[in-house]
Formats: C-alpha cells, sequence, structure tokens
C-alpha cells in the first residue's frame, strides 16, 4: 500500500511515496528516490527535443516515479497546466541549447546545480515583470501558450494572454483567432469592449485591452499581423507597421502595409473607386452601436463587429462557415487574397511590440 505524507512551506514542500520498497520525494526544489534517483527541479523550464514518453498523470510525483522505473529516463518535464509528464532522454546538460524556459512546466534531473535555475528565474521574475510576448520570448521563453504579461495600466494582476512564439520569429500577443466556430462572434459592443471567448481556442482579447496595450503606453509601438487559411490548407499573412486601436470608438489606425506580405492589403486600402470599403482609421462597430458610413448597420447585416466603412474589404469576426461559403459575401473574409469572396477555415490577429 502506499504512503502519502505532505509537508507544506511558503516555497518549499515535500511530497513521499513508498512504492515498491523504494521512497520516492519530490518537492518544488528538490526530488529523490531513495536506492536509485535524486532528482532536482526548475520550475518554468523543460528541456525540449528529446523526450521519448508523454503521458497525463495525476502529479510531478507520479511522473518522477514513471521516470524512475524507465532505465531509459534521464529527466522529465511535468506541465503544471495540464499534468503532461514527458520523459526524456538525454538531462540539460548535455544539450544546454535546449533547456528553454517555458512558463508552468518544471524541469527535473539529478544534477543538483539544477535548482539553481529555479532560484534565478524565480528572482528575475520577481525585480522584472515581462509586459509583451516579445519580453518573454527575449527573456528565453520559447513556447507557444498562455502567459501572464504586466503592462502598464492592468495592475498587480497583470493581463492573461496567448503568445505566439513561432510564427515569423514569435513575440507576438494573438488578439483574435478563429479555427473551428466554436465562439459566437456575432456579440454586442460590451461583450467586444471586455473580450470573451477561450485563449486557448477561439476568442476576442478586448477592445480595452486593445487600448491600454497600443494607445495608453505611448512609449512603445507595435506591428499588427493576420494570418490566414482556406478550406485547402493554403495559408497567406498581412503585416502592417504602427498598429494601435484608440479610445472611445477603438478606431483602427494602422501604418504601412509590408509590401512582402502573400494576402494582399484588405485593411488600410488606397484612394480610388473601393476606397470607402476599407478599415483603416475607422471606429468599431457592432450590431447594438452603429459606427459605420453605410446607411445600415454593417455589423447586423454581416453577422459580426469590425472596422466598417461602407461595408467591408475584409471582415474576420464574420460568421463561422463549415465551408468556403462559396459566391456569398457572409462569413470570415479577406477578400484581397485571391480576390474573392471566401469564407475562411481558420485566420488569427496579433501584435508585437517594435520599440520603444
Amino acid at each position: 500500500m502506499a504512503k502519502r505524507i505532505f509537508t507544506g512551506f511558503k516555497l518549499f514542500h515535500t511530497i513521499s511515496i513508498i512504492c515498491q520498497g523504494a521512497g520516492l520525494s519530490i518537492s518544488g526544489f528538490e526530488t529523490s528516490y531513495s536506492g536509485k534517483h535524486t532528482f532536482y527541479a526548475a520550475e518554468n523550464r523543460a528541456l525540449k527535443e528529446f523526450g521519448f514518453a508523454i503521458k497525463t498523470v495525476r502529479s510531478r510525483v507520479i511522473c518522477g516515479r514513471e521516470c524512475s522505473m524507465d532505465e531509459r529516463c534521464k529527466s522529465f518535464n511535468f506541465n503544471n497546466c495540464n499534468n503532461t509528464c514527458e520523459l526524456n532522454l538525454v538531462t540539460r546538460r548535455e544539450h544546454p541549447e535546449d533547456f528553454n524556459a517555458t512558463q508552468g512546466s518544471v524541469y527535473f534531473d539529478a544534477n543538483e546545480d539544477t535548482p539553481l535555475y529555479s532560484l534565478a528565474r524565480l528572482a528575475e521574475s520577481s525585480l522584472d515583470r515581462n509586459t509583451s510576448c516579445k519580453m518573454l520570448l527575449d527573456a528565453g521563453y520559447r513556447s507557444s501558450g498562455l502567459y501572464t504579461i504586466y503592462p502598464e495600466g492592468f495592475g498587480n494582476g497583470g493581463l492573461r494572454i496567448y503568445c505566439d512564439m513561432e510564427t515569423d520569429g514569435g513575440g507576438w500577443i494573438v488578439f483574435q483567432r478563429r479555427q473551428d466556430g466554436s465562439v459566437d462572434f456575432y456579440r454586442n459592443w460590451a461583450e467586444y469592449q471586455s473580450g470573451f471567448g477561450d485563449l486557448s481556442g477561439e476568442f476576442w482579447l478586448g477592445n480595452d485591452n486593445l487600448v491600454t496595450l497600443t494607445f495608453d503606453d505611448s512609449r512603445r509601438t507595435w506591428e499588427l499581423r493576420v494570418d490566414l487559411e482556406d478550406w485547402e490548407g493554403n495559408t497567406a499573412w498581412a503585416k502592417y507597421a504602427g498598429f494601435q486601436i484608440s479610445p472611445r470608438e477603438y478606431n483602427l489606425n494602422i501604418g504601412q502595409y509590408d509590401a512582402s506580405s502573400t494576402a494582399g492589403d484588405s485593411l488600410l486600402g488606397h484612394e480610388g473607386p473601393d476606397h470607402f470599403r476599407f478599415h483603416g482609421g475607422r471606429p468599431f462597430t457592432t450590431k447594438d452601436r452603429d459606427r459605420d458610413s453605410a446607411n445600415h448597420n454593417c455589423a447586423h447585416k454581416f453577422t459580426g463587429a469590425w472596422w466598417f466603412n461602407s461595408c467591408w474589404y475584409s471582415h474576420l469576426n464574420g460568421q463561422y462557415y463549415q465551408d468556403e461559403n462559396a459566391n456569398s459575401r457572409m462569413g470570415v473574409q479577406w477578400y484581397a487574397w485571391g480576390s474573392r469572396y471566401y469564407s475562411l477555415k481558420a485566420c488569427s490577429m496579433k501584435m508585437r511590440e517594435i520599440g520603444p
């Protein structure tokens, strides 16, 4: 029968398990397996690329037991967020270039110097709170996922966000994502103001949050990137400099379109007969607050919310269809990609800090 003993302290705890005649103890900074292994932990770290087994377990104790019972296992990562246990073939000492900062993960191996990484990370975090995904990237965080940042205006609780650490060099704050139609984007002004959805799935980060990030802190500038995918698996992107959302009406302010983009420009526009359909400088319109220049409410007509003009050249918050919805102006649209009305399979909008 397994015997469990738990003692808790502010920064240190120990969990002991007696299993098959051997003792296993795992703590916040030190783990020992009597007679066979001694594990030491580094918080918010993970060794990547060398896992040979991934399991979902109830605790880091069980993960340690799995490693100790497999002769191939030299180290392991335990993710506190989803209880994922990853067994590794090597240690951080053998491959230091693959030992990265990873929020929410705890790394264990038999090297008693390992806790120094944890202590250094804790000290760094307490003195220097990261204010963007780009700062997290520069600090060594390489995994895309959920993080908390602490920009001015958000108080001690910070802002929970999703960071894309892989696309175009990484460091992107994702503020919109569509991928499966699981979240209704036909929402009112207040809902778009505060944000809605699931940061790991479909969501809108919130217009007030975008204002605080891009407008209230005048020391920083941002770029905008839009990523698109159609139902044939093709992808494209568009990038703009000088992204900012202004207060009150949440106007879309963007600078130059990046000519190397592959999706075409469906936001900024140009002078000409189609200029009334573009979105640069336009206020935000929802079904219950009409700020577009048409003689009807574009958000109501096209079941979404956007920086409508009269009405759109893009509409990434439109109704989600389970196909391309051919020859229709409804759906998740970016007209410049192929010069067509086509409801996309997936899209995301993201922003990255580009200067002080």
